[in-house]
């Protein structure tokens, strides 16, 4: 692995756009600099075996030139909210996206801020009623509504709890437990506002 020149030298690892604390993820993406070429399917078993479980290395690539974080500009997430009917859920969505903004609180280091979240949110749409959604068990009683949308990497980072106070915001809607966020893809934004596989490039050289 290279490391970085100085008195502290450091090694050559960079997450792009890690996900915020609080929430899961099954597409989180890392560069790893190297001192000479290696096999990459060799690196990704040495990766695997050095990480705890539950942290799995799903894909690896050599990179043909230029910078992963330029190809990434936008996260999928999923949000389970428990609790809530998906034709509640979808009502909100159907507000939130109708508006032009949609401002929300945000506590930080020197105060609360206002952050408009609705430019961010390139799509929002609420999955179909399902008997088992968001559930481990199928035929439980409760609701879920399940909300896939996408949202683009500005700054300051819009998160996954910053959308649903924007719902709260525009149609008061309020999960009786914390919801359950999943980021499951990241990428660049095509022109119909799809995700283009970051890596894609990489495997086609």
């Amino acid at each position: 692995m290279a490391y970085s020149q100085g008195f502290s030298p450091h090694p050559k690892v960079s997450w792009v756009g890690a996900a915020p604390t609080g929430v899961a993820s099954e597409a989180e993406y890392v560069e790893v600099s190297v001192v000479e070429r290696v096999d990459p399917q060799a690196l990704k078993i040495a990766l695997d075996e050095a990480l705890p479980p539950g942290i799995d290395v799903v894909d690896i690539v050599q990179a043909h030139g230029g910078n992963l974080t330029e190809r990434i500009d936008a996260s999928e997430w999923r949000i389970e909210l428990d609790g809530v009917e998906p034709d509640e859920l979808a009502k909100a969505v159907s507000v939130f996206l109708a508006a032009e903004s949609v401002e929300v609180e945000r506590l930080t280091k020197s105060g609360t801020k206002m952050l408009d979240v609705r430019p961010a949110v390139v799509s929002a749409l609420v999955e179909p009623r399902s008997s088992d959604a968001g559930h481990d068990e199928a035929g439980l009683s409760q609701p879920c509504g399940i909300l896939m949308t996408v949202v683009r990497q500005v700054t300051p980072t819009v998160r996954p709890d910053d959308v649903l106070n924007a719902l709260r915001v525009v149609a008061d809607l309020v999960p009786p437990v914390p919801a359950r966020a999943t980021r499951m893809a990241q990428g660049r934004l095509d022109d119909e506002g799809r995700l283009v596989d970051p890596l894609q490039q990489d495997r086609e050289s």
